[in-house]
This record gives structure tokens, C-alpha cells and sequence, in this order.
């Protein structure tokens, strides 16, 4: 399949598009979208420190062109970068996941849904022919796990990513101060971020207020919203252990992935559980505050583990060039979450197609520099 490559040039960066989207979506949303955990200090970090990888241009050696096209799990992906998944997209812009959802598939690249979102898994796989990965926050009732994996099974999901990085809710200040629930706290001061946002205030009134649409089954009936932290709660059991593993491997015909991985133990565990897939996450930077950037990990993690699982990175990831970074660490494929929230955000059902475009566009001016004719050529080409 494949898209042409064509982007507004008002908003040639994803800078450009995370201004955008702070001018047009209320603070509540923004921030909950922009902010990481505690003091944002591996917020920071995770950009910060993989953008020191530095990487050397060659150009008197024979070059045909640069291609991004990269497999992984027996599929041809048109790029090597993927979107994220993303807990209550439609709060951040109605119908975000649907919206991205369509881009990915058009532009042939990997997008995950969350269990959290707004969107059905079953929604999904009709926008992608079934091709839209699915992310599980393990549930608590073993019987909820069932139905969920029967759910995206039958859909035709390829992959499954279980989250390991949530034994806890990351401490975030600014939504605590925001009030920030599903739906938000209608403060007087929320109240006037929304009347502040018209565009915002209309679309969600035309779509109707966000849902944990993947969830509903599982309600009970004339649930009141504001008891949904609770449910959520008592729904979800987010801390995985060896035991749990194993049974959603026994459960999982699919390639199973782990997210979240940032220690050369797991990774080991994983292998010998029969993973197929880690992601080196940390959530973000929403989780952990004192922890090490992911390059870090990944620089730490790929020489040893690289022909015996396929490793992919998220956070801290903002651009092409950021992307051709990671893969040259020794990453070997990428997410990206913020980025994609940010270009829905900004320019609505154009977004997901524009922001792809400008990655594809930046990821292969990098790979011409470096001379780099696939995205594999990219690995180990570091100083």
C-alpha cells in the first residue's frame, strides 16, 4: 500500500504542531497529554539524552536511494516508526484513535490501540482491515482477560503488547491540580479553559463525550462516571509477574510483545517466557521519575539481546531524526505517542496524515546524509 508523502508547510515540526495543539485544546487536556510524573525530570531526560547520539554522514561511496520500508513480524511496515498507544485519545480530540488509526493503515505503519482509550479494538480492525495492534492493561478478573483476547483475536490482531510499567499510577501533579478524570472535574476554572477552546468545546459536543469504549462490556449498567476511577481500579491489576506471563503466552496465539522493559533481567525473562517482542518504554516519562533515559537502556540492552528478540524503543522520541537516533542505537523499530497526540490535536482528522509525513520526510533526509540505502544500514552508525 503507501501514501504519498504531502504535509502542510505552516507546521513543518512536530514544535509546531505541540504549540498548535496548545492554542486549540483546554489545559486539562494539554497538559495530561504533555506532562510526565512527579518533577517531569525523566520527561526531560528521555529527549535530552538521545538526542546526544551523534552519527556520521558519509558521501563519497555509491548510494541508490534511500528506503524506508522495514519488516518486522513476517510484515513489510513502510517506515520503521509505528503510533503509540495512548490512554483517552478523545478526550485530547474526538475521535483520535479512529482518526489515527485510518493514517496508519493508509501509510502502512504499525498503530496500537490502548485497552484505555476511546475506541474499540473492534472499531479499530474495521478502519484497518484488522492489521491495528492491541495494548493490554492486564486485567484483575480472569475472565475479563479471556473475552478480551477472544475480542481482538477474532478481529485479526497480529500483535499483543502487555504493559509492565504500571504496578502504580505515575504521581502527576498537574493533573491532580486539574482535576483531570473521565470525564474532567467541571471546575469554574475548567469550565472556562473550555469556553476558551470553542473548536474543542463543539467537536466534543458533536461526538459526544469520551467513553473507555473497550471497557463497556464490562461496566455495570447506569454506571455513574464519576465512580470510574474506582471500576478502573478494581477492573485492573497493572503489576505482572512470571505466573501471569506465561498464562497470557498460553493464551496468546499472536506475537506477544512486553512494554516497558528496561533492565537486562527482564529482557532475559522475557526471552525465556517466550516473548517475541520487547518495547524499552518508560511509560513517557509518566511512571518513573529517576530512572535512566530509554537510550540509555536500549544502548545497554542491544548489543547483548539484539539477534535473540526483536527491540523496539518509545519515549522521548519527537522527530524523524530522533527515529533514525534510536535505530542507530540499536533499536529495531520505533513508537512514537506524544508526536501523533499532538498532530490530531492540532489540525484534527488531518493530523495523523500530516505527522506521518513530516517523520517519513525527515527520517529520510537523515538516511540520505548518512548514506544509508535501508533503515538497517542506520545500526551502529553512532560516534
Amino acid at each position: 500500500m503507501g501514501k504519498k508523502i504531502q504535509y502542510d508547510p505552516r507546521y513543518p515540526s512536530i514544535e509546531d504542531l505541540r504549540a498548535k495543539a496548545k492554542r486549540k485544546i483546554p489545559k486539562f487536556a494539554f497538559e495530561y497529554l504533555d506532562g510526565g510524573c512527579n518533577d517531569d525530570i525523566s520527561l526531560q531526560k528521555n529527549t535530552d539524552e538521545l538526542r546526544k547520539v551523534e552519527m556520521k554522514p558519509r558521501y563519497l561511496v555509491h548510494f541508490s536511494g534511500a528506503n524506508l520500508k522495514t519488516k518486522l513480524f513476517g510484515h513489510e511496515y513502510d517506515a520503521p516508526f509505528g503510533i503509540a498507544p495512548v490512554g483517552l485519545q478523545g478526550l485530547m480530540w474526538p475521535k483520535s484513535p479512529e482518526i489515527l488509526a485510518k493514517a496508519a493503515y493508509e501509510h502502512n505503519i504499525p498503530f496500537v490501540l490502548s485497552t484505555v482509550t476511546t475506541a474499540s479494538y473492534e472499531k479499530i480492525a474495521e478502519i484497518t482491515e484488522g492489521k491495528a495492534w492491541f495494548q493490554l492493561y492486564h486485567p484483575a478478573d480472569d475472565k475479563v482477560t479471556k473475552d478480551i483476547i477472544t475480542r481482538i483475536d477474532v478481529a485479526g490482531c497480529p500483535v499483543m503488547v502487555i504493559l509492565s510499567d504500571v504496578p502504580s499510577f505515575g504521581y502527576r501533579p498537574k493533573d491532580i491540580r486539574n482535576g483531570l478524570s473521565m470525564p474532567p472535574r467541571m471546575t469554574l476554572q475548567n469550565i472556562l479553559r473550555v469556553i476558551k477552546r470553542p473548536q474543542w468545546g463543539l467537536r466534543t459536543l458533536i461526538n459526544g463525550q469520551p467513553n473507555f469504549e473497550m471497557l463497556k462490556p464490562y461496566m455495570p449498567k447506569n454506571l455513574n462516571l464519576k465512580q470510574l476511577g474506582k471500576f478502573m481500579n478494581d477492573t485492573f491489576e497493572g503489576r505482572l509477574n512470571e505466573e501471569k506471563v506465561k498464562r497470557l503466552r498460553d493464551l496468546w496465539k499472536g506475537k506477544l510483545v512486553i512494554k516497558g522493559v528496561e533492565s537486562k533481567e527482564d529482557v532475559e525473562k522475557a526471552i525465556e517466557l517466550g516473548l517475541d517482542g520487547i518495547i524499552i518504554s518508560n511509560h513517557g516519562g509518566r511512571q518513573v521519575d529517576m530512572g535512566q533515559a530509554t537510550i540509555s537502556s536500549l544502548k545497554t540492552i542491544a548489543p547483548q539481546y539484539s539477534n535473540k528478540i526483536k527491540i523496539m524503543m518509545d519515549s522521548g522520541i519527537r522527530s524523524g531524526a530522533d527515529v533514525s537516533r534510536a535505530l542507530a542505537s540499536g533499536a529495531d523499530f520505533t513508537f512514537l505517542g506524544r508526536s501523533f497526540m499532538y498532530g490530531v490535536s492540532a489540525l484534527g482528522r488531518k493530523g495523523g496524515d500530516h505527522t506521518i509525513s513530516i517523520l517519513k520526510t525527515q527520517l529520510k533526509q537523515v538516511m540520505e546524509q548518512m548514506c544509508s540505502e535501508n533503515t538497517i544500514d542506520l545500526r551502529n552508525n553512532t560516534i
